[in-house]
């Protein structure tokens, strides 16, 4: 596989690059406005230099990147009894662990996601992967430590969490907002392959081995895969760095493929006397040839912005009613995700250790087949209402979203979605309640999981939409606070379970995430857009009052 993603790439630089002559270099800049204001003429500049076969290979390796993340977090919860047992330790301190684990998931993207905006996406993948791979390794050779095993599991969670974030802004960076609700939700359903596998996996691994250290082993291998695999192939996208992809970066930020061949091709050119005093006219041919950048280079912005950007993003109106659609629905998922072993396990159906974990693959499948069918339908629904309206799509690029009400295009059928969520809620809650057939809960699992992770795509893929210039710092807003919700819930679950039975704990679930979700719909489809405008007029002139901000 790598040799054909290195040949899939060169072959494409080789057509499309090295024709550039040196002084028609396209001369962006890295900070250059990507949007219209006023009465500026348009940016005739394409939208994204890359081809549509180096896009793929970026798709394919942030596909493979996103199910780190997930698999990290499940594959774990078959490992507890054997945690418990290794450590000497309660059950409360093992669970003290995900809870570790969860904090340090809502902290990841904040400290590490929000400087790739300006630092670039490379460096900060690769530098959480290694600390992923480091601290998995750490967990696979530790003996009896109870305190390092919830020290490297922070830290495996902060290196783990940062990916879905990072792979958000890298697909920003390069596609237009008429593909993106098909790219980000293939990728989504490429990353719930871990949820779906993770606690079979896990279980598997534990019954085979008699204990808890070969999946540790196995994700710091799968760490140090994907972590070569970027350091080989993946290139800088951020567009703050090389704008449109026109403007080379620095050459210890390029893809080692690209580096190696170019000391091959010097080698070449050393040994040939022919050679020794040729052209430089060709900037790009001199770029790729030696790895160093001969064209127009990208001044990297050394200015971490700070932690509260995070929090502006929760300050806008638009952006906090999206936030909240896929938190309180990510968190109504957790929840029924979080009571399947003592649901499934205690009477009337009393399952084993392997049934209990095939009960999650129902809810695992709806995530991934919604996330594979709702991507096409947000993106045909997007151009649906532009057709509509007139507004003619720009494939190379990009759309200016300014006069376009992307609200109402990414959120069409939601109202109904959200109304059927509330029914297959309070449906599940009552089917456990009342001892149902086995197959009512876990159909209904799978049918909530389907319609809400629809809900979830949408609103992520219009918090990216609204905010373009700094997709990242948006997508960790989410993130963020999908963590502190699931964490709340989770938190509440057993009590309230305890004190009020499963069918009315989760038709009050129900009821908070469902008619929220329809309340913030028609919110949002009715006033997001002049509030976004509103806002975009604000950050154009920062000293006018009572803008919205």
């Amino acid at each position: 596989m790598p040799s054909q993603i290195a040949s899939v790439v060169a072959s494409d630089k080789d057509t499309e690059i090295l024709s550039i002559p040196r002084d028609t270099m396209p001369a962006n800049t890295p900070n250059q406005h990507q949007h219209q204001e006023g009465n500026a003429p348009r940016n005739t500049d394409p939208y994204t230099t890359l081809s549509r076969r180096e896009q793929t290979v970026i798709i394919i390796l942030l596909n493979a990147a996103m199910l780190i993340s997930p698999l990290t977090a499940t594959i774990y919860l078959p490992l507890l009894p054997i945690l418990s047992v290794h450590f000497h330790t309660s059950s409360q301190a093992i669970n003290l662990t995900i809870t570790i684990y969860i904090i340090f998931q809502a902290l990841s993207p904040l400290l590490l996601a929000t400087p790739s905006d300006f630092f670039g996406r490379r460096p900060i993948f690769l530098g959480t992967l290694t600390l992923y791979t480091l601290s998995s390794l750490g967990l696979a050779l530790n003996q009896s430590n109870y305190p390092a095993l919830l020290v490297l599991r922070a830290l495996q969670s902060l290196g783990a969490s940062a990916v879905i974030p990072l792979s958000y802004g890298a697909v920003a960076d390069f596609c237009v907002t008429e593909r993106r609700g098909k790219m980000l939700g293939r990728m989504m359903a490429a990353a719930n392959l871990g949820t779906c596998f993770g606690p079979i996996l896990g279980g598997w691994i534990a019954s085979a081995s008699g204990g808890y250290k070969w999946a540790f082993r196995a994700l710091c291998m799968f760490g140090g895969i994907m972590l070569s695999a970027l350091v080989l192939f993946l290139p800088e996208t951020a567009r703050n760095v090389v704008g449109n992809g026109s403007v080379p970066d620095s050459s210890w930020n390029q893809p080692l493929w690209i580096l190696l061949r170019g000391r091959w091709r010097r080698k070449l050119q050393v040994g040939s006397r022919a050679t020794a005093n040729r052209n430089h006219s060709n900037a790009a041919e001199s770029f790729y040839a030696a790895g160093e950048p001969t064209g127009a280079q990208a001044h990297r912005v050394f200015k971490i912005k700070s932690p509260l950007a995070v929090a502006k993003v929760l300050c806008c109106k638009d952006a906090l009613l999206s936030i909240w659609i896929q938190s309180s629905y990510y968190a109504a998922g957790y929840c029924i995700q979080a009571s399947i072993p003592a649901t499934y396990s205690s009477t009337p159906y009393s399952f084993d250790e392997l049934q209990v974990g095939l009960a999650y693959i129902p809810g695992a499948v709806g995530v991934i087949l919604s996330f594979y069918t709702t991507s096409t339908f947000i993106d045909r629904n997007y151009r649906s209402k532009a057709a509509k309206i007139g507004f003619t799509i720009d494939k190379v690029k990009g759309d200016d979203l300014q006069n376009f009400p992307i609200e109402v295009a990414r959120f069409r059928w939601a109202g109904i979605l959200s109304s059927l969520c509330l029914c297959t809620m309070v449906g599940y809650g009552w089917s456990i309640e009342r001892h149902a057939h086995v197959a009512v809960p876990l159909i209904l699992q799978f049918l909530f999981s389907f319609w809400s992770n629809w809900l979830i795509q949408a609103s992520s893929v219009l918090l990216v939409d609204v905010f373009p210039e700094t997709p990242s710092i948006a997508a960790t807003a989410g993130s963020m606070s999908r963590c502190v919700m699931a964490a709340i819930g989770i938190a509440v679950l057993q009590p309230l379970i305890d004190s009020i039975g499963r069918g009315w704990f989760f038709t009050m679930l129900g009821l908070i995430s469902g008619l929220g979700g329809i309340g913030a719909v028609f919110t949002l489809r009715r006033w997001g857009m002049a509030w976004r405008n509103l806002r975009r007029v604000g950050n154009a002139n920062p000293t006018a009052e009572g803008t919205e901000k």
